[in-house]
């Protein structure tokens, strides 16, 4: 099966992000992109396969998803991939993680309130915080041998300030690729529980740790008020279907949310295929997926070899989960700015530039890895050709 992700696919022409608007971000058009984390394969079969089924049928008419079909997938993915059992009373549906996000931020907090966030950050979650008018409290990762620490005195002491209200988290972390283990979820569980902090966890990123590192879901160890928000949409590559859902802990956060969600945004009837797909992805996409994170772990190891090979100094090493390549160019005192320019206009490349995940990021790249191989190396060969043109 892992041939299946070699074969090239021409998204040109598809209305996608990442090929037909690159001139958004990047001011040039007809560059090779590594850019929005979504990635240039094929969906699994069984979601082709289940598209098809219900394309085929022709009508399309006002949907749910609250049905054993639905919830019970759901049930069974989080018990076969992370052993863990949830209670299905307890989901919520909607059709993105970040609006699910938005939703709790305001359901949760006032404006000028506090949220922290472990940085760099993904850039959507400094958006949706001062998009809603709160403050955004920022807990800087470190780097260290060992990979990305969090100092928990520290992020203690954000949560005793008398004006943070809520914990955004990323687990998998969005851009370091950090894994959060079991003993540091339960640390951060307790702070919040004695500060009052409620917690939003997005972990849309679940599905792609690279082993020994296994995800914990924030349902095992969390207390108090909390919510969980996660998708099919990375693992399964499909984020334009839109669909999302999560675990909100208490009836009346969850009452209030689907007030949000329905009565306040009129969304009521989910997108269809994106229901089917994930009942497909969740009962019958195991295999699939596991063949796709040999191909992408193989990717980054590919990319290790690489920056081994040409800038042993960066001693570079790969993320404990997603196909993001954070990559530290800080010891080659590279300026981001005209290392941008070289990329783009000399190599006709884009990666995304590590300051747009905050600026704890200045010095970073964050390289995109979710695609066949000949592009990798196409990519590679220009990135090291920029950095070497400097």
């Amino acid at each position: 099966m892992s041939s299946l992700f070699s074969v090239p696919v021409d998204r040109h022409g598809t209305y996608c992000t990442q090929w037909d608007f690159v001139q958004d971000r990047f001011g040039q058009a007809d560059l090779l992109p590594f850019t929005i984390s979504d990635m240039d394969f094929v969906t699994a079969p069984v979601i082709l396969k289940a598209i098809s089924e219900r394309t085929a049928h022709g009508v399309f008419g006002y949907s749910r998803w609250q049905h054993n079909d639905f919830l019970s997938a759901v049930a069974h993915w989080f018990s076969s991939r992370f052993q863990a059992q949830i209670d299905t009373q307890a989901l919520v549906y909607g059709p993105s993680v970040i609006y699910m996000v938005s939703q709790m931020i305001r359901l949760w907090s006032q404006p000028g309130d506090g949220v922290v966030v472990h940085t760099p950050a993904y850039d959507a979650f400094y958006k949706t915080i001062t998009g809603n008018q709160r403050t955004i409290v920022p807990c800087p990762l470190q780097k260290t041998p060992e990979g990305w620490w969090c100092d928990m005195d520290a992020l203690g002491s954000l949560f005793a300030k008398p004006e943070t209200r809520i914990l955004l988290l990323c687990s998998p972390h969005n851009p370091t690729g950090k894994v959060w283990t079991r003993e540091e979820l339960t640390t951060m569980a307790e702070l919040c529980e004695r500060h009052n902090v409620r917690v939003i966890s997005d972990e849309i990123h679940m599905d792609l740790c690279r082993a020994p590192h296994q995800h914990t879901p924030w349902s095992e160890t969390g207390r108090g008020e909390w919510a969980l928000f996660t998708s099919a949409s990375k693992s399964f590559n499909i984020p334009a279907l839109t669909g999302a859902y999560g675990l909100i802990s208490d009836t009346a956060s969850r009452e209030a949310y689907f007030h949000q969600l329905k009565a306040c945004d009129g969304l009521s009837s989910p997108a269809v295929l994106a229901v089917i797909a994930h009942i497909a992805a969740y009962r019958e996409g195991a295999p699939w997926l596991d063949e796709l994170r040999d191909y992408l772990f193989a990717n980054l190891d590919y990319i290790k070899q690489r920056l081994d090979a040409e800038f042993p100094q960066l001693n570079w090493q790969v993320p404990e989960s997603t196909y993001l390549a954070w990559i530290d160019l800080n010891p080659l005192n590279v300026d981001d700015n005209a290392l941008q320019h070289a990329l783009i206009t000399q190599e006709k490349v884009a990666i995304m530039p590590g300051y747009t995940y905050g600026e704890e990021g200045r010095g970073f790249l964050r390289l995109n890895a979710g695609c066949p191989r000949d592009k990798l190396a196409a990519g590679m060969d220009k990135l090291i050709n920029a950095l070497k043109s400097r």
